[in-house]
């Protein structure tokens, strides 16, 4: 990260993926996207060229240091994929960028995430054969917004579900499921995604539109739920408490729900308020 500006209020700075961003230091929020390094098929060969798979990417170190003892205490550990339209878009080319080329110029398309993936892949193929197994893969794809998908139906089938399918079908030979996190609306995407054979789902992001209630009753059987409590109520103690007292009974029947929220937690959330949705989740969410 190189800093180019800042200010007691925000902070300017070029990430390794060479895009350009401004943070805002004292309020949470999604960064301004000033800039990009990569902007079209011929930058993006560039890059391509450095992103190899070695095992000098691995900290390996770190496992030496800690995963007996990971192991040990009986965490669940989880690998992290990084690939996929959310990625693109967000830290390599641009909304923009990545949405006309996925109509115009759909072959870049299908190399900048295929190769995102299979380096991915090849990195954690080195970490499990050395014996660091994990216990699930998990990737970030958010691939709708308020109401809606950010593409078609169509277009998601022929660009972005083949990948999707090889990280799952990758994770199921391993033996471990497969967790997509994806902001926004994709309820329409949802049967092809079970088709796929995903495994579980996060953050089912209610204030979009998804309703994770219909998602249990339809889904299930077949999928693990993770989040739908609304973020958005979480400073505010009596509609968070009446909200997981209608939603947490329900989800966690027959198993399959992760609580949680169903976005980052906003930043005028007290300790105390945190706590309290902790412990009355305990308590709606145990089997006892």
């Amino acid at each position: 990260m190189t800093v180019l500006e800042e200010t007691d209020e925000y902070r300017i700075a070029t990430t390794a993926w060479g895009v350009t961003m401004k943070n805002w230091k004292h309020a949470a929020s999604t960064p301004q996207y000033l800039g990009f390094t990569i902007t079209d098929p011929d930058s993006w060969q560039a890059a391509k060229a450095r992103m190899a798979p070695s095992r000098e990417r691995v900290d390996w170190n770190r496992l030496r240091t800690h995963y007996r003892s990971w192991r040990d205490k009986g965490w669940w550990i989880q690998a992290g994929l990084w690939f996929g339209f959310d990625v693109t878009h967000s830290w390599v080319v641009g909304t923009e960028t990545m949405l006309i080329a996925m109509a115009e110029n759909p072959e870049w398309v299908r190399d900048m995430i295929g190769h995102e993936l299979e380096v991915n892949l090849a990195l954690l193929d080195m970490i499990w054969d050395k014996g660091y197994t994990f216990d699930a893969v998990r990737w970030p794809d958010d691939m709708g917004y308020k109401g809606h998908t950010f593409f078609s139906t169509a277009m998601y089938r022929d660009l972005l579900l083949p990948f999707q399918q090889r990280a799952i079908d990758w994770a199921h030979a391993k033996g471990i499921p497969a967790h997509l996190h994806s902001c926004g609306n994709i309820t329409e995407f949802l049967p092809l995604l079970l088709d796929a054979g995903l495994d579980a789902l996060n953050p089912l992001e209610v204030k979009a539109g998804m309703d994770p209630l219909a998602i249990k009753r339809q889904y299930g059987d077949r999928l693990t739920l993770h989040g739908g409590l609304n973020a958005m109520l979480w400073d505010k103690p009596e509609q968070i408490r009446a909200e997981m007292e209608a939603l947490v009974p329900k989800l966690k029947e027959h198993g399959g729900y992760i609580l949680s929220s169903d976005h980052s937690v906003p930043s005028s959330v007290s300790l105390e308020e945190f706590r309290a949705i902790v412990a009355l989740g305990k308590r709606l969410g145990s089997y006892a």
